[in-house]
């Protein structure tokens, strides 16, 4: 069985709420990578942000990225999976909830993130075509 802790990246690193997207925007060049975790106080996963949130939620928006938090970014309801998951679950999690980023927990830890091109080397052509009718239907922006 093929699961999430093996598709997924290893050493993803979060971002705490109380950071300010500028650094957000400097960790991910420096990891490059498009999306960030954030986490709270004590580490749990309250929200992912995007390299398009910075974007198009602050950027664009006439706010300055050295005064906005990631914790102010953070909307609706974290989606994550456990790292024994089947990847079957992972297949759902990402095509039920339109997302294309995944964080990976491990004993309440984050240990990974998934992106639709590590979900889609581990899927069939049929399973692909669904995922991104569901994910990258029209009006999606996730």
């Amino acid at each position: 069985m093929t699961t999430a802790s093996d598709i997924m990246h290893r050493g993803a690193q979060w971002i705490p709420a109380h950071e300010t997207l500028d650094r957000a925007a400097q960790l991910m060049r420096e990891l490059n990578v498009g999306a960030l975790p954030i986490s709270d106080q004590n580490e749990r996963l309250c929200g992912i942000l995007t390299d398009r949130d910075i974007v198009i939620g602050c950027v664009a928006m006439g706010h300055d990225p050295a005064k906005v938090t990631a914790g102010e970014m953070a909307h609706g309801t974290p989606r994550w999976i456990e790292a024994n998951a089947d990847v079957g679950d992972v297949l759902r999690e990402m095509r039920d909830h339109q997302i294309r980023r995944l964080p990976v927990i491990e004993n309440k830890r984050l240990v990974g993130m998934i992106s639709e091109a590590d979900l889609a080397q581990h899927l069939t052509e049929e399973q692909i075509a669904d995922f991104a009718h569901s994910v990258y239907a029209p009006g999606t922006t996730r």
